[in-house]
């Protein structure tokens, strides 16, 4: 959903900042601004944006170098950040922009109906990559809680008893749930019904064989 998305955008020019903050509020995204590189990380700190539109060309700091320094950052890596300009607009410029770890690189001036198209593309690889990272995280917890169960587990020749890893012993049933998402439902086996309760008739007898 576009309203989940927060997007900052970077520019010093104030009407630049103005349309491309109004074109993409209308989508529905969570638009920020911010007129400096200063001001670009006091609103990271701050709102910790989903998406950035950085502009290359900033009056306090150049916006390559302050990409550089968010996608070293372990914590802010996860950022998206699209940098833009209409200077700086040659091949070889937009590589070096992607090889200090850009996410995109838009060449101005852009359509507004281009803007929307690119934005749009990069939520879609953001969102598929956060779905990605939430999968592998339960499968690590899921194979995580696996191998609890796994290895040597002691257990009494006689009660069944468990000893954990602590040195207490403890029923079966009891480690079990404490290790894995099992809740057991008590019953009772035909061979252990013959013995205990053998008037009940708990489980019918097989009838092959038998005459009517």
């Amino acid at each position: 959903m576009n309203q989940d998305m927060k997007i900052l955008i970077v520019d010093d020019d104030p009407d630049a900042l103005f349309a491309a903050s109004r074109v993409l509020g209308a989508e529905g995204y969570q638009v920020l601004k911010a007129g400096s590189a200063a001001q670009c990380l006091a609103m990271i700190k701050e709102t910790r944006p989903d998406l950035i539109l950085l502009d290359v060309v900033l009056p306090d700091r150049d916006g390559s170098d302050l990409c550089r320094e968010i996608k070293s950052d372990p914590e802010l890596a996860g950022i998206y950040i699209v940098l833009l300009s209409g200077l700086k607009i040659s091949s070889i410029e937009q590589a070096e922009g992607l090889d200090i770890g850009a996410d995109g690189y838009i060449v101005r001036p852009i359509s507004n109906q281009e803007l929307k198209a690119r934005v749009k593309a990069m939520v879609r690889i953001l969102t598929a990559e956060r779905e990605r990272d939430r999968l592998i995280a339960e499968l690590k917890d899921a194979l995580a809680k696996v191998r609890q169960l796994s290895g040597l587990l002691p257990i009494c020749a006689h009660c069944k008893n468990i000893r954990d890893d602590k040195g207490y012993w403890k029923k079966i049933e009891s480690y079990i749930c404490d290790h894995s998402e099992v809740d057991f439902s008590h019953s009772i086996c035909p061979d252990c019904a013959k013995i205990y309760y053998p008037d009940l008739n708990i489980y019918d007898e097989p009838t092959e064989g038998k005459q009517p």
